[in-house]
């Protein structure tokens, strides 16, 4: 039998500045794989190919008549074109989680690998790891273990919330070498007891995380909390149900930390 991927380590990047989409990538491929020099010669290359294409017909050609990128924002975040030809190059796929072609994925979220969320400038993964899900979002201090009884409503949870959803799947690395400093030094690697530990702490110190939205923090700690039986003995619908509900008040993503951190300095 196959033994867990990576020693049964998790891999996890911390938001460094504006740098969302580089750990998204990365903690998809569970590795420092990316940088974000990569990332942004991924969104030069796309910027230059779609320039050439609109220049050969002069039909919406004004739109990329400026050095303008159209796949990174002054502000770092890049598009999901970008993120996309990331993942190609490991042949992965992203897929919208609402397209036909992932119909299964929306029925039985489960039975899939990875998914990536994405709202105004922030992005992150959800992705399962040696058999277990997890949310490898870079404003928390760790991955957040997540229920397979939970995940499905969690998503609708995110989707009603105003989140971009899209399904990833292909040939995932087995593999990434372990060292004792990542290579791009931000990310980690950790076993699902140091997340445990973690994120105890920083739960204690009311320090749980830099959160783009607090609502989706509050929802995810108290479904997250329930147990399998608990959640199993709710119907799918009223699961679902609660979750909206405790997302109704909120709006979508205004960052907490915008009103004490310079604009310059805000991270996404």
């Amino acid at each position: 039998m196959e033994g867990p991927s990576n020693g049964g380590m998790l891999y996890h990047e911390v938001q460094e500045g504006k740098l969302c989409a580089v750990h998204c990538v990365n903690t998809v491929l569970q590795g420092p794989f990316f940088s974000e020099f990569d990332l942004a010669a991924l969104a030069s290359d796309l910027d230059q190919t779609k320039r050439q294409m609109m220049t050969q017909n002069t039909v919406g050609a004004g739109d990329f008549a400026s050095a303008e990128s159209h796949n990174v924002s002054l502000g770092g975040d890049f598009s999901i074109q970008v993120l996309q030809k990331a993942l190609e190059v490991w042949d992965l796929q992203v897929i919208p989680l609402d397209s036909p072609v992932a119909e299964p994925a929306q029925i039985d979220p489960e039975e899939e690998n990875a998914f990536i969320c994405h709202l105004q400038d922030h992005w992150f993964t959800i992705r399962k790891v040696n058999g277990e899900w997890y949310n490898f979002d870079s404003l928390y201090a760790a991955p957040e273990q997540l229920s397979k009884f939970y995940l499905s409503a969690y998503l609708d949870s995110l989707k009603g919330a105003g989140w971009s959803i899209f399904l990833v799947r292909g040939n995932f690395p087995k593999e990434c070498p372990l060292s004792s400093e990542a290579s791009n030094g931000f990310g980690q690697w950790l076993t699902p007891e140091d997340c445990v530990r973690i994120l105890k702490a920083c739960n204690s110190k009311g320090e749980s995380s830099r959160e783009v939205d607090p609502v989706r923090r509050q929802t995810s700690d108290q479904f997250s909390s329930l147990s399998e039986a608990e959640l199993l003995a709710m119907e799918d619908e009223d699961l679902k149900a609660a979750m909206a509900a405790s997302l109704m008040d909120s709006t979508p993503a205004v960052p907490i930390s915008e009103a004490s951190v310079p604009s310059t300095e805000k991270s996404n």
